[in-house]
């Protein structure tokens, strides 16, 4: 299950691009799911474990995915660990609640994210509350961040 926890969260891991860059395992960049994330949220093909395919800047190490694609990557390998999910865009929302499906998860977030209008699971540590949908996670998140 995805949980959250909105604010200030001293434990969380606040910079996931520098933790990436010197955590980095080649398996977290061959990893299906992680071919998956990159192809739709960076637009980019894994050709091996150190060359992205990139349409905007062509052959590219993984340590120049996006912000967002390095902390999924984080959050899927290492879901025992809290990452800053506020790294993250909206496009990555989908991807932190099909990880949740799989996998016990806690990201923190500093912002409130759009996970559109469908109906979802998420746990809300802040107030110990399951939301189901967008509607609910923004009355409740509203209270901890702006």
């Amino acid at each position: 299950m995805l949980s959250i926890y909105f604010g200030d969260m001293p434990e969380a891991i606040y910079d996931p691009a520098t933790y990436f860059k010197n955590q980095l395992k080649d398996s977290w960049i061959t990893d299906p799911l992680s071919k998956e994330m990159i192809r739709d949220v960076d637009h980019s093909e894994v050709i091996g474990p150190h060359v992205i395919d990139s349409p905007v800047f062509g052959g590219i190490s993984p340590r120049d995915l996006s912000g967002g694609v390095k902390t999924l990557i984080l959050i899927n390998q290492l879901p025992s660990m809290v990452f800053n999910a506020s790294a993250c865009g909206d496009n990555c929302a989908p991807w932190l609640l099909r990880i949740g499906e799989n996998k016990d998860i806690t990201v923190n977030l500093r912002h409130i994210m759009d996970f559109g209008s469908g109906d979802f699971v998420i746990h809300v540590i802040n107030t110990d509350i399951i939301v189901r949908n967008s509607r609910e996670l923004v009355l409740i998140a509203s209270d901890y961040v702006r």
